[in-house]
């Protein structure tokens, strides 16, 4: 009822992706969990101007309370998924492609919504003046991907997505469908038959990269469309099509924080950004910090299978932890001599798991050894010398150095045969020292 009242009308650029509206009393999207309206503060008349509350007297229940403010909870807890997702790429970013200024290009997530029977157009393919139908359709592959000039990577789903988009397209209109692909990648089970299925509906591929969309016509047949040029390399020749319509298939990217956020849960993330797991294949969920774990797209491009396959794994770990009641944690742990702490907090800055905290009252650091991953940091960095690892001690290592030169008590030098000279010479006096 409330949503049904209020008079405000906002452009959903979130979940409609620009396409549609909502009003200022809105549910999130219609699976939202929980089911419950929300008020768009910003854009609400009542907090822009003072006046309305429709909502407030339309609401039976008396559930609307503008009083309310936001409220930071903090929590503590024993394991944390993180699940944050991608950003889709800017098609901006690639203005030969025309998006934001040739009206009837499409970004995969705007054709999403488009074709979605809840979406802005109630699942009519139409273009941007809500009303024409296309007569041809263009889907271009891998923008964004696989490109030197922005992501070297493949984002795994836009092939996929694209020969979803054909399918709709056909089941929608009647459009004559191009799909643009650099080269198909349909390796999950089953994907290959529907592609197969697209190529007998009638879809037709060309093995190209679009150089440019453009609105310039050459010739009378061009007039009023959006024309692509590319070359065509399975016959080696350019060649130009006329479209009444463009979809991007965008590919995926870390969160613009996703750097941010790996400092903050103390993980690794890979040069592009993409958070790294303990191992690729025998620990895909675990991280190198205990008790934090990655499921979906936060840890590299994903599908749907793929993402939902990886949370519940992540989720089985987590609770096969609690289940366990205690954790068996590795020996290999650093710790503070208390008598030696000078109380500089050197290792309190330099620790990646944020594992060790400073005793106000006492004027030391302390180590948690739940957190703790015995990487050595504040044991080389500690300029009291008052932290050590256990297992690594000075004179263990040392020891372990004498060993492995094979230095016996009268001094002899060590065998040549280990190392290069360069670095017996080096070692040598290591050990002197």
């Amino acid at each position: 009822m409330c949503q049904e009242k209020c008079p405000k009308k906002v452009i959903d650029e979130v979940f409609e992706a620009g396409l549609g509206y909502r009003k200022a009393v809105y549910t999130p999207f219609a699976q939202a969990v929980p089911r419950t309206p929300v008020i768009d503060r910003p854009n609400c008349t009542y907090f822009e101007k003072g006046t309305c509350k429709a909502c407030e007297k339309f609401c039976e229940t008396g559930a609307i309370d503008f009083t309310q403010e936001d409220k930071i909870l903090t929590l503590e807890v024993g394991n944390i998924i993180i699940a944050t997702g991608y950003d889709l790429f800017d098609a901006r970013k690639m203005p030969q492609y025309g998006y934001g200024h040739l009206p009837n290009v499409f970004t995969s997530l705007e054709f999403e919504r488009l074709s979605n029977s809840a979406g802005p157009t109630n699942g009519a393919v139409v273009l941007r003046d809500g009303v024409t139908e296309p007569k041809s359709v263009a889907i271009v592959h891998c923008v964004g991907s696989r490109d030197r000039n922005h992501n070297n990577y493949c984002s795994a789903i836009c092939c996929m997505q694209s020969l979803k988009f054909a399918h709709l397209v056909k089941e929608h209109t009647d459009a004559t469908i191009y799909d643009f692909y650099i080269d198909m990648r349909t390796v999950g089970k089953a994907y290959d038959e529907f592609y197969q299925r697209i190529l007998e509906e009638g879809g037709i591929f060309i093995r190209g990269k679009p150089a440019e969309i453009t609105d310039v016509a050459r010739t009378p047949d061009e007039e009023g469309k959006l024309i692509l040029q590319v070359e065509d390399t399975l016959i080696g020749q350019q060649r130009r099509f006329p479209v009444d319509m463009v979809i991007l298939s965008a590919g995926l990217e870390p969160r613009a924080d996703a750097k941010e956020l790996a400092v903050r849960f103390g993980i690794s993330c890979s040069f592009d950004g993409w958070a790294i797991e303990k191992h690729p294949k025998l620990d895909p969920v675990a991280t190198m910090t205990e008790g934090v774990f990655v499921a979906g797209c936060v840890s590299g491009p994903k599908d749907i299978p793929a993402s939902v396959a990886q949370g519940a794994a992540a989720a089985a770990r987590v609770l096969g932890r609690i289940q366990q009641k205690k954790m068996n944690l590795e020996p290999i742990r650093a710790s503070v001599n208390a008598e030696h702490c000078s109380g500089c907090r050197i290792c309190n800055t330099l620790c990646p798991y944020n594992a060790i905290s400073f005793d106000d009252v006492k004027g030391v650091s302390a180590v948690n050894p739940a957190m703790c991953q015995g990487c050595g940091t504040c044991v080389a960095a500690c300029p009291a010398g008052a932290i050590f690892g256990t297992g690594f001690s000075d004179e263990q290592v040392l020891a372990q150095i004498e060993g492995l030169l094979r230095i016996g008590a009268d001094g002899m030098r060590p065998h040549r045969s280990t190392f290069p000279t360069a670095h017996h010479e080096a070692i040598e006096e290591a050990v002197r020292a």
